[in-house]
């Protein structure tokens, strides 16, 4: 096996779920997949992420899911003809296979050119983008005694810039940002900045709850949106966003993350008389998780009362309720950090 890619080398019994889980641990988004010695396919997370929306069971092996129609390169090929197809492709990577079918090489994208394939020649979007960012920040006193949560730094950035510009990179120009605790300070701190966001701030008076007040924002939006937790930071490119929310025809899309939790204990499944009927060691449960990002229809701003205190999960009970779509876009537990909490924060600023 080439030496270079040994880490992200997988078989192709290996299940989805650690599949997802060496991404994280390797903090990457493609995986190279053997059966024995023999190269497979390439895996990517967006071969994961379909398999999650088609409810794939995660325990299931790759194979399942794996393409093996994908398009790589022969050894015959020159330099420039597989450089080509990457740029065609937006390949981050291309494997370099022999007649046989056996991997002979992987060229990177990143030793190859100086770009970002997805960011310089991807089609870019420009919809709208609402910052939830009036909150107190009370778990993560006493430094928000002093300064409001999404100023508080992140490297050389706050966390409210580094969402900003993800969104901004991807075409997103246009910025409401819902305000409250210390709103004074954020917009003198946003008004300094050599980079000019186009934001438009709207203030609630009192505790609106997660979304309530984006009722304030009627007849100003009339493209599909986004909607934002202004402590929380994506690894995920929100195009595959809006393409599934468009696609699938939804009124409102999660962004969800896939959160594992495995139980330290062996699981006793019980019967009738409490009689035993099954045993399970050390099982792992896999949810679900909110991240606190999402994707919604224009049209639903009207169905946010105006002046009461009214959480996203209301919003997605009262769409349900009425058949609307409400759609769950997948991203892995690593690809999701939330600074919430001391904790978390803490961790997150290890990780940037």
């Amino acid at each position: 096996m080439i030496a270079k890619i040994q880490s992200r080398a997988i078989q192709y019994s290996t299940s989805i779920l650690d599949a997802l889980k060496k991404m994280d641990a390797e903090k990457c988004k493609l995986l190279f997949v053997f059966e024995k010695e023999l190269f497979k396919s390439i895996l990517t997370i967006g071969d994961i992420q379909r398999a999650i929306i088609k409810a794939v069971d995660l325990s299931s092996p790759v194979s399942c899911i794996v393409d093996l129609n994908k398009i790589f390169a022969s050894d015959v090929e020159n330099l420039d003809s597989i450089k080509e197809k990457m740029r065609r492709l937006r390949a981050e990577c291309m494997p370099v296979v022999d007649k046989n079918g056996n991997l002979v090489d992987v060229i990177f994208w990143k030793d190859t050119f100086s770009d970002n394939p997805d960011l310089e020649t991807r089609e870019k979007i420009d919809l709208p983008v609402v910052i939830m960012a009036g909150g107190k920040g009370t778990r993560l006193k006493p430094i928000t005694n002093v300064i409001p949560k999404p100023l508080i730094p992140i490297g050389d950035k706050t966390i409210l810039e580094e969402i900003m510009d993800q969104f901004e990179n991807i075409g997103c120009n246009q910025f409401y940002m819902s305000v409250n605790y210390k709103s004074d300070m954020m917009r003198f701190y946003l008004d300094q900045l050599e980079h000019k966001y186009s934001i438009e701030f709207f203030e609630e008076t009192k505790p609106l709850g997660t979304i309530g007040s984006v009722s304030l924002l009627k007849g100003k939006i009339n493209t599909p949106f986004f909607v934002s937790n202004c402590d929380i930071m994506i690894d995920q490119d929100y195009r595959d966003v809006y393409d599934y929310h468009v696609q699938n025809k939804n009124d409102l899309t999660i962004v969800t993350a896939v959160k594992s939790i495995r139980i330290p204990y062996g699981v006793i499944d019980t019967g009738d008389d409490g009689l035993m009927t099954g045993l399970r060691e050390k099982p792992e449960i896999t949810y679900m998780i909110n991240t606190g990002v999402y994707l919604l229809n224009p049209e639903l701003i009207e169905e946010i009362p105006e002046g009461e205190f009214f959480h996203i999960t209301h919003l997605m009970e009262k769409v349900k309720a009425r058949g609307g779509r409400v759609g769950c876009f997948p991203v892995s537990e690593g690809s999701w950090r939330d600074m919430g909490e001391w904790p978390e924060y803490l961790k997150m600023i290890k990780v940037l």
